[in-house]
């Protein structure tokens, strides 16, 4: 059943799926050794790895490794100062609802993609991605570099981690991050030359969009950071359907 729940993308035999959840048992492991994640993020992480494997093949699963990678470092680069700031994620990694938050717009994208073979379902996934890797490391540089942020609708100075605060060295750390995804994407053959500026434009347009929101919706607490995050990488992939078509 899953075999042609999966059926007419790169996931098209057993054994390939086998592949996909061998990888995807690593994978987990490995994020849960390194801290990124918690067990109920590793399982979660560990579910959307293999959908975006078993959905899209390698490349794909490349494309979450350089997300996960990118996001890892740009999370521990001045630790202690996020610490002090009270800015710092939690030592255990993140939790199930965080990951999900993050990688459950792609994994679906993914899903659909290997069911229909209709290409727009993977550049929307590649956008969600992308625009998860844009804000992840455009907050965690923000908070990083900078000792004070500008409120996205005002533009007035308010201090780092502030919701919807954004700063000029963090959004140009997360560009970068959503064109390494644009790019290993297209080394891997799943995104044409041609078409490697969609995720990147929507991705960043996601990212500003998450900042919109964390300025009003996250700041007046009707809606959790989460959910925020949800919202962003679903826009990014939206945008990027319209990119495409």
């Amino acid at each position: 059943m899953l075999t042609s729940f999966l059926g007419h993308g790169w996931a098209s035999s057993p054994e390939r799926l086998a592949i996909a959840a061998a990888v995807t048992l690593g994978f987990a492991l490995l994020a849960r050794a390194l801290r990124g994640v918690n067990g109920s993020g590793a399982l979660s992480g560990g579910f959307c790895c293999f959908l975006l494997f078993g959905g899209a093949g390698p490349a794909a699963f490349a494309t979450l490794a350089a997300l996960f990678l990118m996001t890892w470092v740009a999370t521990r680069l001045g630790y202690r100062r996020k610490l002090a700031l009270g800015l710092a994620e939690r030592r255990e990694g993140r939790n199930a609802w965080q990951v999900m938050a993050n990688l459950a717009v792609a994994a679906l994208g993914s899903v659909i993609f290997s069911a229909t073979g209709n290409r727009v379902w993977l550049i929307a996934a590649l956008a969600a991605l992308a625009e998860a890797a844009t804000d992840t490391v455009a907050s965690e540089i923000g908070q990083y570099c900078g000792p004070d942020a500008r409120l996205i609708t005002t533009w007035e100075r308010v201090p780092t981690g502030t919701d919807g605060g954004i700063t000029i060295p963090g959004s140009m750390a997360g560009l970068a991050a959503g064109l390494v995804i644009a790019v290993v994407a297209t080394v891997g053959g799943i995104l044409p030359h041609s078409q490697l500026w969609i995720p990147v434009a929507a991705g960043f347009a996601g990212m500003l969009i998450d900042s919109i929101l964390g300025a009003t919706l996250q700041h007046r607490g009707w809606i959790s950071n989460q959910a925020v995050n949800l919202l962003a990488t679903l826009a990014a992939a939206a945008l990027s359907v319209l990119m495409f078509t």
